[in-house]
């Protein structure tokens, strides 16, 4: 998959600046507490996939529909609208490039006639659900950013203005309010942990301001990662969802939110049957925090992390492949004050198991900064809990700086590890400086890499190898002898810690006999 044909939800804005009106994409997050709407579905509208087409949305959609709303925004005109959100030479941009300049505008929002010509203010278009009586709305972040002004759209045709709350960058989730002269019709969460690939779905919003639209599908997949943030754990659908359906309700068959539309995949701009929703069970709980407090200040410890693989779950002596591998430790964060180390495996935070990188991600910005927590670890063979206190996101850290894409000179008095297939060499005086590698740096570098797993897992002449089964190394001998070491004690594999450039991570190598 492409990540240029990702079109992520937030990107409403951009369009408006293009002077079309802007239509975001289908796919959007529930979060908030929404109101029981009552809906009921016969018994024989739950019935097994083969019979799946034969269920009627009907009185889903005449219980829900009335709580989807579309919003319409304005904003003053910035230069550079195109690419406002992404930075030049990103894999969105060429896409979106193509989307302003060759694409024309693909339809109409309610009341306009023909293609908007005025160019002083830009619009955006998307959905929304109601989920209180008071009017409380849940939209996608992308919808509403940048909006000097927000109306929204009933299903009735009323139109209203709208006042944000509070939104979540991060999450892509915002929240809007209305003040209606009646109680709103409102929709209920569901549990979207219960919703398994085969169940049928339907998804209400405003394709293309054409009017609000139902499409019907099921869920393709569960745990999509989008690489768009430590939330990604998105629902795929196949039900079409178009721009403008951005922010809008996945709903169940019993009529309950289990997601918020906000991406989709798509090569050619339109539908192509592969959507993705923020499960309501992420949604909520950050839609409720909007409500509360209008920001929401997101956790931060100061780890790089990678996951478990069955080598160097062997490696350290691991009976899962389980966890989330710490490559790195950011100095003065919150980890190092808790003393956690390279190498170290998370296993459980905060009282939960972590059984994967992202679910550490999740569960550390779910905190808010100055909560004290406490971090399981595998470390030397031994479980060891520590106590941290979670901080505020590192925003000071500036961009790595470009590569030396020169390779350094070979060294003599080389040493072969024919068991990994590799060549390592003592760092020398003219190769520290060639390479900006700090004196304290100590480790053993890879001259030449001959094995096939090595290649594999991305190893180059270059790289240091700064441990070996998380024992620091201080040149290539010691760093062989550690690996002869592993070998001897009867490992399958070796776990080593490379440096790479400005970054570090463990790699997990097999034995050539092993």
């Amino acid at each position: 998959m492409s990540a240029k044909s990702i079109l992520k939800s937030g990107r409403v804005s951009a369009l408006a600046g293009a002077g079309l009106v802007a239509l975001v994409i289908a796919l959007s997050s529930p979060h908030g507490s929404f109101f029981s709407t009552g809906v009921a579905i016969a018994d024989e509208a739950i019935q097994p996939a083969a019979q799946a087409q034969s269920i009627s949305w009907a009185s889903v959609v005449k219980a829900d529909k009335p709580a989807v709303v579309t919003i319409i925004t304005s904003s003053k005109p910035e230069p550079a609208v195109a690419s406002r959100e992404f930075q030049q030479g990103t894999p969105f941009d060429e896409f979106f490039q193509q989307f302003f300049n060759e694409r024309g505008f693909p339809g109409q929002v309610p009341g306009q006639r023909g293609m908007p010509a005025p160019r002083h203010r830009s619009g955006g278009l998307g959905s929304g659900f109601v989920i209180s009586a008071d009017g409380m709305i849940v939209t996608n972040n992308h919808v509403v950013d940048g909006a000097d002004e927000i109306k929204v759209v009933l299903d009735d045709g009323t139109e209203l203005a709208g006042t944000l709350v509070g939104r979540d960058a991060k999450t892509d989730l915002a929240v809007v309010k209305i003040n209606a002269d009646k109680p709103m019709t409102a929709v209920s969460w569901g549990d979207s942990d219960k919703a398994a690939a085969g169940d049928p779905v339907l998804a209400i919003g405003n394709p293309f301001g054409i009017g609000t639209t139902v499409t019907a599908g099921i869920v393709s997949a569960r745990g999509r990662d989008l690489h768009s943030g430590p939330y990604d754990d998105f629902i795929q659908v196949d039900a079409a969802i178009n721009h403008g359906n951005s922010g809008g309700p996945l709903l169940n068959a019993n009529g309950e939110v289990i997601g918020v539309n906000s991406a989709i995949y798509s090569p050619n701009g339109g539908n192509v049957g592969v959507g993705f929703a923020i499960p309501s069970d992420q949604a909520r709980e950050i839609v409720a925090r909007l409500i509360e407090h209008g920001s929401i200040e997101h956790g931060f410890i100061g780890i790089q992390i990678q996951p478990v693989t069955k080598d160097v779950a062997e490696a350290i002596g691991l009976s899962k492949e389980e966890g989330a591998l710490v490559a790195d430790v950011t100095a003065d964060s919150p980890a190092e004050k808790a003393g956690l180390k390279p190498g170290d495996v998370v296993t459980a935070f905060g009282g939960k198991d972590i059984k994967y990188p992202k679910a550490l991600s999740r569960a550390v910005a779910d905190l808010s900064p100055g909560t004290d927590s406490q971090i399981s670890v595998w470390r030397n063979g031994k479980q060891k809990d520590l106590d941290i206190k979670v901080g505020n996101p590192d925003l000071g850290k500036t961009a790595s700086a470009d590569s030396n894409n020169d390779q350094p000179e070979l060294s003599s008095g080389e040493t072969m590890v024919p068991d990994l297939g590799l060549k390592l060499a003592d760092l020398t005086p003219d190769q520290r400086q060639q390479m900006d590698v700090p004196e304290e740096t100590r480790g053993a570098l890879i001259t030449d890499v001959t094995g096939d797993k090595a290649n594999e897992e991305g190893l180059k002449d270059g790289d240091i190898i700064l441990s070996v089964n998380q024992t620091p190394v201080d040149g290539a001998q010691d760093a062989a002898r550690q690996i002869a070491m592993a070998k001897k004690a009867g490992r399958n594999s070796v776990l080593l810690l490379v440096e790479h450039g400005n970054a570090q991570a463990f790699v997990a190598l097999p034995f050539a006999n092993g």
